[in-house]
């Protein structure tokens, strides 16, 4: 068996416009007053046709709407897309089809032309719950709109998730765990909770770098913040299943899970990455970023990719456990073995269970809750020879 199969099979679209750029947000994002929905929908439909020359007789088990914005996308759009993925690959039985949505009104306004679409998860980029702190994330919403949205989403849509940042400007734990007992007491089936970090070449990365973003808590206390919320979480059924993201049984998201398992995944439009086995070889993929360029690049040549990469052995290896350990069902040392051509030295695990980092389940390797906050440190701990 290839592989990618324990992970499944997945496609990501790629939308990068937005209405605003947020001051955190790294992601491949760019503001466009207009935007030839037309023109896109036939790069797009181009990129799907290739895509699937070289992918055919499999089985879909997920299609993921990221950006930017996609809840901006025309609902016909998403809707011929959809049926071109259908035309192209047999779909799962339960496959999984989310758009990632700002909660403003015009997007709200859309969730049912996007489920009739065939869109049956919605993600939705809520961020916080009191105003103040939405105007310092840039966010264009309020904290009621946003519950208004949420709303509509619940009644819209069978699987439903948000996402809150939390660690923010002169954020104490308390406050944190206020907010946070707002957000379980909406009963989300799934939730996205991550800690605001600072990258460079973001707005908040330059006022870092000149001292002016003040308020930012301590390591120690992102810390606390973290634990008391995998305790909050699973008091209310909602255990962390990977270290940002909670979930009840069976509302995982399945399209997160073919990353985190290692599977494969097509990535198409600006800036999107895709690793994609054929033919044996594991490949790495990815797209330009610009907007324009993608666009150009698939109208005359046909082919909206940069030069793909081989994925070694061991860089596949790396990845896996990366990933997986991220996971609260952890990384199967044998597939990891498999991978690496070598078991991880005894002495080594034997070290990390014993420091209450990992567990160890039969062949099934785990970080504990402490584990997850040291994870770049253990990685670095097994994969050095």
């Amino acid at each position: 068996m290839e592989d990618w199969r324990h992970g499944g099979f997945g496609l990501y679209l790629h939308w990068p416009f937005c209405q605003s750029k947020c001051p955190y947000c790294d992601f491949n994002s760019h503001v466009a007053t207009a935007v030839d929905q037309d023109r896109w929908r036939r790069a797009y439909l181009a990129e799907i046709a290739r895509l699937g020359r070289e992918t055919p007789g499999r089985v879909l088990n997920s299609v993921f709407f990221g950006g930017g914005t996609p809840s901006l996308m025309e609902p016909e759009l998403v809707g011929s897309l959809l049926e071109a993925v259908r035309d192209t690959w047999t779909l799962a039985n339960d496959v999984e089809i989310t758009m990632e949505a700002n909660p403003g009104s015009v997007e709200a306004g859309r969730f049912a032309s996007y489920r009739d679409a065939g869109v049956n998860r919605i993600s939705v980029g809520i961020q916080a719950l009191n105003d103040e702190d939405l105007r310092r994330l840039g966010r264009m919403h309020s904290a009621n709109e946003a519950k208004l949205a949420y709303d509509i989403a619940r009644h819209t849509f069978d699987r439903v998730s948000f996402d809150l940042i939390y660690a923010r400007q002169h954020q104490t734990e308390d406050a944190w765990a206020a907010e946070l007992s707002e957000a379980l007491a909406m009963e989300p089936d799934h939730l996205s909770l991550y800690q605001l970090t600072i990258e460079d070449g973001t707005v908040f990365g330059a006022r870092h770098a000149l001292g002016q973003l003040n308020g930012l808590p301590a390591e120690d206390l992102s810390s606390d913040m973290f634990l008391r919320t995998q305790d909050m979480c699973e008091a209310k059924d909602l255990a962390a299943y990977e270290v940002s993201n909670h979930a009840r049984p069976g509302q995982e998201s399945r399209h997160n899970l073919i990353y985190w398992r290692m599977g494969d995944y097509g990535g198409i439009g600006p800036g999107a990455h895709g690793r994609l086995t054929l033919s044996g070889q594991r490949w790495a993929t990815e797209t330009p970023r610009q907007p324009g360029a993608w666009l150009n690049q698939v109208e005359t040549t046909g082919r909206g990719e940069l030069p793909r990469s081989i994925v070694t052995d061991e860089d596949q290896a790396s990845e896996y456990l990366m990933m997986a350990l991220r996971l609260n069902e952890g990384a199967d040392l044998d597939r990891f073995a498999t991978l690496w051509g070598r078991n991880i030295t005894p002495a080594k695990l034997t070290a990390l269970v014993e420091a209450d980092l990992v567990t160890i389940d039969g062949r099934k390797l785990r970080t504990s809750r402490t584990g997850r906050l040291l994870l770049n440190a253990i990685l670095r701990d097994l994969l050095v020879d």
